[in-house]
Protein backbone atom coordinates (compact mmCIF):
# COMPACT_ATOMS: atom_id res chain seq x y z
CA UNK A 1 0.00 0.00 0.00
CA UNK A 2 1.44 3.37 -0.96
CA UNK A 3 1.61 6.40 1.28
CA UNK A 4 -0.79 9.22 0.51
CA UNK A 5 0.77 12.26 -1.09
CA UNK A 6 1.09 15.65 0.55
CA UNK A 7 -2.05 17.64 1.08
CA UNK A 8 -2.49 20.39 -1.46
CA UNK A 9 -5.65 21.90 -0.06
CA UNK A 10 -5.56 25.02 2.07
CA UNK A 11 -7.64 25.67 5.16
CA UNK A 12 -10.84 27.60 4.55
CA UNK A 13 -9.72 30.33 6.95
CA UNK A 14 -6.63 30.98 4.82
CA UNK A 15 -8.68 31.21 1.64
CA UNK A 16 -11.30 33.56 3.08
CA UNK A 17 -8.98 35.76 5.15
CA UNK A 18 -8.61 38.30 2.35
CA UNK A 19 -12.34 38.47 1.75
CA UNK A 20 -13.10 39.09 5.42
CA UNK A 21 -10.30 41.63 5.74
CA UNK A 22 -11.77 43.64 2.84
CA UNK A 23 -15.21 43.67 4.46
CA UNK A 24 -13.79 44.82 7.79
CA UNK A 25 -11.70 47.52 6.11
CA UNK A 26 -14.84 49.00 4.55
CA UNK A 27 -16.21 49.39 8.09
CA UNK A 28 -13.05 51.17 9.24
CA UNK A 29 -11.42 48.23 11.02
CA UNK A 30 -7.72 47.87 10.25
CA UNK A 31 -8.00 44.19 11.12
CA UNK A 32 -10.75 41.83 12.15
CA UNK A 33 -9.30 41.11 15.60
CA UNK A 34 -11.28 43.89 17.31
CA UNK A 35 -14.52 42.23 16.19
CA UNK A 36 -13.52 38.60 16.62
CA UNK A 37 -11.86 39.11 20.01
CA UNK A 38 -14.33 41.70 21.32
CA UNK A 39 -15.31 39.76 24.45
CA UNK A 40 -11.65 39.22 25.36
CA UNK A 41 -10.87 42.91 24.90
CA UNK A 42 -13.72 44.55 26.80
CA UNK A 43 -14.85 41.69 29.01
CA UNK A 44 -17.87 39.45 28.84
CA UNK A 45 -20.04 41.78 30.95
CA UNK A 46 -19.81 44.52 28.29
CA UNK A 47 -19.63 42.21 25.26
CA UNK A 48 -22.95 40.62 26.24
CA UNK A 49 -24.80 43.87 25.49
CA UNK A 50 -22.57 45.73 22.99
CA UNK A 51 -20.62 44.93 19.84
CA UNK A 52 -18.44 47.01 17.52
CA UNK A 53 -20.24 48.20 14.42
CA UNK A 54 -17.56 50.32 12.75
CA UNK A 55 -14.74 52.78 13.32
CA UNK A 56 -14.96 56.27 11.83
CA UNK A 57 -11.53 57.77 11.22
CA UNK A 58 -11.11 61.54 10.94
CA UNK A 59 -9.60 62.78 7.69
CA UNK A 60 -6.15 64.16 8.35
CA UNK A 61 -5.78 67.89 7.82
CA UNK A 62 -2.48 69.21 6.59
CA UNK A 63 -0.46 70.66 9.44
CA UNK A 64 -2.86 69.32 12.10
CA UNK A 65 -2.17 66.40 14.44
CA UNK A 66 -3.99 63.15 13.73
CA UNK A 67 -7.28 62.95 15.60
CA UNK A 68 -8.40 59.72 17.26
CA UNK A 69 -11.25 57.79 15.69
CA UNK A 70 -14.81 57.19 16.87
CA UNK A 71 -15.82 53.63 17.70
CA UNK A 72 -19.49 53.02 16.90
CA UNK A 73 -21.06 50.32 19.03
CA UNK A 74 -24.32 48.49 18.49
CA UNK A 75 -26.03 48.27 21.87
CA UNK A 76 -29.22 46.60 23.00
CA UNK A 77 -31.72 49.37 23.74
CA UNK A 78 -32.23 49.00 27.50
CA UNK A 79 -28.49 48.63 28.17
CA UNK A 80 -27.38 51.75 26.29
CA UNK A 81 -27.24 53.88 29.43
CA UNK A 82 -25.12 51.30 31.24
CA UNK A 83 -22.74 51.02 28.27
CA UNK A 84 -22.53 54.82 28.06
CA UNK A 85 -21.44 54.92 31.70
CA UNK A 86 -18.82 52.26 30.90
CA UNK A 87 -17.47 54.16 27.89
CA UNK A 88 -14.25 55.25 29.62
CA UNK A 89 -13.50 51.63 30.53
CA UNK A 90 -14.24 50.52 26.95
CA UNK A 91 -12.00 53.27 25.53
CA UNK A 92 -9.17 52.29 27.85
CA UNK A 93 -9.42 48.59 27.02
CA UNK A 94 -9.70 49.11 23.25
CA UNK A 95 -6.77 51.54 23.17
CA UNK A 96 -4.72 49.13 25.28
CA UNK A 97 -5.49 46.43 22.71
CA UNK A 98 -4.36 48.68 19.85
CA UNK A 99 -1.28 49.83 21.77
CA UNK A 100 -1.90 53.52 21.11
CA UNK A 101 -4.64 56.13 21.52
CA UNK A 102 -6.54 55.07 18.40
CA UNK A 103 -10.08 55.65 19.69
CA UNK A 104 -11.06 59.00 21.16
CA UNK A 105 -14.79 58.60 21.68
CA UNK A 106 -17.62 56.12 21.47
CA UNK A 107 -20.97 56.53 19.70
CA UNK A 108 -23.87 54.21 20.43
CA UNK A 109 -26.47 52.83 18.03
CA UNK A 110 -29.40 51.09 19.65
CA UNK A 111 -30.30 47.89 17.83
CA UNK A 112 -30.51 44.15 18.54
CA UNK A 113 -27.14 42.42 18.58
CA UNK A 114 -26.32 40.36 15.54
CA UNK A 115 -24.50 37.51 17.25
CA UNK A 116 -26.62 36.95 20.28
CA UNK A 117 -25.99 33.60 21.97
CA UNK A 118 -29.10 31.50 22.12
CA UNK A 119 -29.88 30.04 25.51
CA UNK A 120 -30.54 26.34 25.65
CA UNK A 121 -34.09 25.19 26.01
CA UNK A 122 -34.71 23.38 29.27
CA UNK A 123 -35.76 19.77 29.51
CA UNK A 124 -39.47 19.27 29.04
CA UNK A 125 -41.36 17.97 32.07
CA UNK A 126 -42.13 14.26 32.03
CA UNK A 127 -45.65 12.91 31.66
CA UNK A 128 -45.60 11.58 35.24
CA UNK A 129 -44.75 15.06 36.61
CA UNK A 130 -47.60 16.56 34.58
CA UNK A 131 -50.02 13.84 35.73
CA UNK A 132 -49.04 14.34 39.40
CA UNK A 133 -49.63 18.08 39.12
CA UNK A 134 -52.95 17.54 37.29
CA UNK A 135 -54.19 15.40 40.21
CA UNK A 136 -53.57 18.37 42.53
CA UNK A 137 -55.78 20.64 40.39
CA UNK A 138 -59.12 19.28 41.59
CA UNK A 139 -61.00 22.57 41.21
CA UNK A 140 -60.63 22.50 37.36
CA UNK A 141 -63.36 20.42 35.71
CA UNK A 142 -62.17 20.48 32.07
CA UNK A 143 -59.60 17.71 31.51
CA UNK A 144 -57.72 19.48 28.67
CA UNK A 145 -57.48 22.71 30.66
CA UNK A 146 -56.29 20.80 33.74
CA UNK A 147 -53.53 19.11 31.69
CA UNK A 148 -52.46 22.41 30.12
CA UNK A 149 -52.31 24.11 33.54
CA UNK A 150 -50.36 21.19 34.97
CA UNK A 151 -47.86 21.37 32.08
CA UNK A 152 -47.48 25.12 32.61
CA UNK A 153 -47.02 24.72 36.38
CA UNK A 154 -44.32 22.05 36.03
CA UNK A 155 -42.49 24.08 33.38
CA UNK A 156 -42.48 27.20 35.56
CA UNK A 157 -41.40 25.25 38.62
CA UNK A 158 -38.55 23.68 36.64
CA UNK A 159 -37.12 27.07 35.58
Amino acid sequence: MSKPGPLTSKPLSALLAGVFNDVFKKQGFASRELVTRWSEIVGSDIATYAEPLKIQWQRPMEGQPDLPATLILRVEGPRALEIQHSSTVILERVNRFFGWNAIGKIALRQAPLSRREKHKAGRRPSETEIADKARELTSVDDEDLRTALARLATSIKRN
